[in-house]
């Protein structure tokens, strides 16, 4: 497996980024890879946390269902990001769904490894705990959008956030690189279809933004960034709904 997998694939990554050669070869010769079609998941909600993994190709959605059965987006990853880390939270199970919007490639280890790769490799290991540090302040971050923030300064710092870690500069803007649907947004920001729908369309018509099949350009960032801050709101929205997430 080692050999299959070349080292040049995951040098250049954070999690792995100053691990030495032979420790990463080590790392590489226990993990299996994965190819996956849009909609494939990687792991379900409540399935025994089983395994760790890295992204290498394409993006995700990790997809949480709540007690009263409502489905709300935790979050995208991006290439580069571990995820599935169950075994890092202390729990014996997946807390949520992970599934590909794209074609993707991931890289599994099993959880056991966990505790060796942190305790082998100081650097793997400061890396690792950054990143469950972020994942962390990220879910507190959206606990505290949902329970203060107006459905259009949600929707705007949904957006914003898209861009700035999967942003792609087009001749029209900044293109959202992977497929998201209006649904998507609405289950990341707590709304519904029909609001998300309403707020695209009038910003669409403002300049905005452009949508199509499930793309999203924003065209005009700074607009965008008034309105994640609360500027220009209008006075009619929902009240927020607060939904619990936990990171994944």
């Amino acid at each position: 497996m080692s050999h299959s997998i070349p080292r040049s694939l995951v040098k250049n990554l954070d999690l792995f980024r100053a691990v030495p050669d032979k420790d990463l070869d080590t790392v590489l010769s226990i993990a299996r890879p994965m190819r996956l079609n849009a909609g494939d998941p990687v792991f379900q909600q409540g399935q025994p946390a089983t395994q760790f993994f890295v992204l290498l190709h394409g993006h995700l959605k990790v997809v949480q269902t709540t007690a009263e059965g409502e489905q709300v987006v935790v979050r995208y990853v991006i290439p580069g990001e571990v995820f599935g880390i169950a075994k890092a939270m202390q729990r014996p199970a997946y807390p949520a769904s992970c599934l590909a919007v794209e074609e993707s490639v991931v890289l599994g280890w099993p959880s056991a490894e966990w505790d060796r790769f942190m305790t082998s490799n100081l650097q793997f290991a400061a890396n690792a705990l950054q990143a469950v540090g972020q994942r962390l302040h990220d879910a507190h971050a959206r606990i505290k959008e949902l329970s203060t923030e107006e459905v259009e300064q949600r929707v705007a710092r949904c957006l914003l956030r898209l861009i700035d870690s999967s942003g792609e500069k087009t001749d029209d803007g900044i293109a959202i690189n992977f497929p998201i649907t209006r649904q998507d947004i609405a289950e990341m920001t707590g709304t519904t279809l029909h609001t998300v729908s309403r707020l695209l369309s009038a910003w669409k018509e403002q300049g905005m933004v452009l949508t199509g099949r499930k793309r999203v350009t924003v065209r005009k960032v700074d607009d965008l960034i008034r309105l994640a801050e609360g500027a220009g709101a209008c006075s009619s929205k929902p009240a927020a709904r607060k939904k619990p997430v936990e990171p994944a």
